[in-house]
Order: C-alpha cells, then structure tokens, then sequence
C-alpha cells in the first residue's frame, strides 16, 4: 500500500527533528521553502506540518512561525477518556460524523506509540465528536487492522469501546494521556464551527488491552469553551 505523500514528508521531518536538524525551540523553515525542498504542493506541506502540530512535535506561534516543541509539564491522569460515557453521563446524547474512515500504511508516530511492525497495516478515521448535536471535538483514532478485522463500521464508529469488549470478547486496560492547549487551525474552526484562533483543548491518548498491548492511538481537539477534563484522584 502506498504511504501518502504527506505522511511520507512527516516521516521525514520527525526523523530530521530526532537526529538533530532542528533543535527543541528552534523555528523550522517556512512552509514555501519546505514545499519547495520536497517539491509539494504547499497544501501537502501544511497538511504534514499540521499532523505534526497535532502530535504535539512542532508547535505554531502566530504571527511568528512554526517550531519543534518543548517537553511540557505532565500531570499524571487516571481512567479511560470515553467521550460516549462522558457525555451519557451528563445526560447529553452522544453522536459524531465520520470524515474519512480508511485502512492505511501507519506513519512512523504511529508504529512507535502502537508497537507496530514494518508491514502492519492501520484502520485511520477521523470523527466529529457531538453532544446534543453540538460539535464537541475533532478526533483522529488509528488502530491496528489486526484488533477490527471482525468488526463492521458501525460498531467501530459508533463506540469502538464497547464493540471491543461485547463483540470482540476483549478487556480494556489503561490508558496514557497528555492534554496541552493550542489554537483551533482553520480546518478545525470549519469542523468545529468556531472562529479560527478559538482555544482548543488537545487530548493524545494511547488506549490498551489489558494485557498491555496498545490498540489505539488517538488525537483529539476539544472546543475550549464547550468542553472540560474533570479528574478525580
């Protein structure tokens, strides 16, 4: 299967970022001059810088450009990040749009945070997440084509956890999750129906079996203003 062309230039970049090209705080090259050393279009370009951002390796400043992304401060979570039982939980009904659903080649971000091989294949999908039919967030999930492959799309779209436990007979484990801010990108703000620049709440999570073998790797974009993490120690 062929890997995408700007699944191919994040492969790069991170890989350029990693062995030292750039270091942590360094501004890259603008979008222009990098479309031309890899001779994209710009819209590739940024479509790779943009999965970047969204993995929390570079970061956008406005106005300024787009840099390698310092270590953050973690705290510490606990529990599985269910949108579906959130928002039942508040008495709200749960729903979300499917963008485009696809089994693909993984990127390298993906084979390293879901411990996948050369060869493997992902089921990528990216949803609008609704609560009352009010956007909540935009949700990019990859997983393994191995953990889905008795599955139809429903089940997987609609709530993948409990297709997983009730059809697949699996148990879920723990899951690690990072949640940093940034600013809605102009695809976000069309998504999500708020003005480009809104405060985004940025959610990556790796979910895994109980066995400890993870089977998902999410990234995720909260409206601030619609949407806040509560956790109980």
């Amino acid at each position: 299967m062929k890997v995408p062309v700007y699944i191919q230039i994040h492969n790069r970049i991170k890989k350029e970022i990693e062995e030292g090209k750039w270091a942590v705080g360094a501004r890259i090259p603008s979008e222009r001059k990098l479309a031309d050393e890899f001779d994209v279009s710009r819209m590739t370009l940024r479509q790779a810088i943009q999965t970047l951002v969204d993995e929390g390796i570079l970061q956008r400043q406005v106005g300024s450009g787009t840099y390698v992304a310092s270590s953050k401060v973690q705290e510490k979570m606990s529990g599985t990040t269910s949108f579906t039982e959130i928002t039942e939980n508040q008495g709200k009904r749960p729903s979300s749009r499917t963008v485009s659903y696809h089994l693909a080649d993984p990127s390298l971000s993906e084979m390293e945070k879901l411990q996948l091989h050369e060869g493997d294949e992902v089921l990528r999908m990216e949803r609008i997440r609704f609560a009352d039919n009010q956007p909540i967030c935009f949700e990019v999930a990859t997983i393994p084509s191995s953990i889905v492959e008795n599955l139809d799309k429903q089940d997987i779209t609609s709530s993948l956890y409990k297709a997983l436990e009730e059809k697949a007979g699996l148990k879920l484990g723990k899951a690690n999750q990072t949640v940093s801010a940034m600013l809605a990108s102009e695809k976000i703000a069309t998504l999500l129906n708020v003005k480009r620049g809104s405060a985004i709440l940025r959610l990556r999570q790796v979910t895994m079996l109980d066995d400890g073998l993870p089977f998902e790797y999410v990234r995720s974009q909260y409206v601030g203003e619609r949407f806040e993490f509560y956790l109980e120690r």
